[in-house]
């Protein structure tokens, strides 16, 4: 059956469906503006080479991904000294390789499931399943169970995102498979598992992949908002052009023009039509950075006024921006000012919706409201 996870796909390519709002269409303004009133606040630091951060809901504890291979586990204010999870055997960490993320099943608080994406010693993408021990804060290593295994034919372009979303499936962003210009022509290819968005049901008796999105080159981090029904990914580009890619998750199937297009610009236009691929709603050029990191749309409490806005950064330049979506269109972008976060690697959030942004050098930052002066 694990030969049969990685080989049976399910390739959706209807673009069927309608819900959750209308189609987000790209706009033809690309300025942020300056905005001030946000502050990124330390939380933790000395984590090693953490790249994400999440917590099931509720869960006052909050879970940090080192690409070595460990989760630690943050309460109240601590590093536990104690791994959540350690595959550090399991991996060869490095470059854009190692232990990328975790995700908690919807129903964790029963069934204690936590899946993980990770690159094995051979560079291959690997997701697992494994459950909790006895000890809430300590996963039972014996547990692992594979749910799917995929050829990396490069070492970089791993995706590497893993997500429940508000069907209870399990969404998995796979890179391209590396190397320049997608060489091996993953992104448009109906068959590979590479360049696409994936979705497994993890709860059927055999779990198989169903490819809900192509067209991708490196979604390194995507997000859901139920509320709105949107999906959003953060694609990373090739030599000019990042982009945020927003649709209504009921539409599966969709091309997003990797490598015909880089962000809303032709790539290798020869020989291929653009038609009917899906424009960025949001895009930004290499003079603005080099490489985003998608981040949430914050949902929290502590901050009302940004319920609905979507968080993104980018990993050289650190500033922070954000914008709204309405009627198909990206507004309020706004770029905070006084703001930096470093070499961002992620985003996270806690079990109570909040915001977090995990840097690189080993800080974990919240989001949260400026003081004022004085104050």
């Amino acid at each position: 059956m694990r030969q049969l996870l990685g080989a049976l796909v399910a390739l959706v390519l209807a673009g069927c469906g309608e819900g959750g709002g209308p189609p987000a269409t790209a706009d033809t303004s690309d300025a942020f503006q300056p905005a001030t009133g946000l502050a990124l606040e330390e939380v933790a630091h000395g984590f090693d080479a953490p790249l994400y951060a999440i917590a099931p809901p509720g869960d006052p504890r909050l879970f940090v991904v080192e690409q070595g291979g460990r989760v630690r586990i943050l309460e109240g204010g601590r590093i536990l000294p104690r791994a959540f999870l350690d595959l550090s055997a399991k991996t060869r960490a490095g470059g854009e390789r190692g232990l990328l993320s975790i995700a908690f099943h919807p129903l964790y608080a029963r069934n204690g499931f936590v899946f993980v994406d990770y690159t094995d010693t051979n560079g291959d993408t690997r997701i697992e399943r494994y459950k909790v021990s006895a000890d809430p804060d300590v996963i039972d290593p014996a547990s692992a169970r594979l749910v799917l295994r995929v050829d990396q034919p490069y070492s970089n372009h791993n995706g590497g995102h893993v997500l429940f979303g508000p069907d209870g499936r399990l969404y998995v962003g796979m890179g391209d498979g590396g190397s320049g210009g997608d060489p091996h022509g993953n992104g448009q290819n109906e068959s590979a598992l590479l360049g696409k968005l994936l979705r497994i049901d993890v709860d059927a008796a055999d779990p198989r992949a169903e490819i809900w999105a192509l067209g991708l080159r490196n979604p390194w981090r995507f997000a859901f908002d139920p509320p709105s029904g949107m999906l959003y990914i953060a694609d990373v580009g090739q030599n000019r052009w990042e982009e945020v890619d927003v649709m209504p998750l009921a539409r599966p199937g969709l091309n997003y023009g990797w490598n015909v297009r880089e962000g809303k610009h032709d790539y290798k236009p020869a020989g291929r039509s653009s038609g009917g691929m899906v424009s960025p709603l949001v895009e930004y050029s290499h003079d603005d950075g080099c490489s985003i990191t998608g981040g949430f749309v914050y949902r929290g409490k502590a901050l009302p006024e940004l319920a609905g806005t979507y968080f993104f950064s980018d990993y050289c330049t650190g500033w922070l921006r954000s914008f709204r979506v309405r009627e198909g269109r990206a507004i309020e972008r706004k770029q905070w000012q006084g703001v930096s976060a470093g070499d961002v690697t992620s985003f996270g959030l806690d079990g109570a919706g909040e915001l977090y942004v995990v840097n690189g050098g080993g800080k974990l930052l919240k989001l949260v409201r400026a003081r004022r002066a004085g104050g």
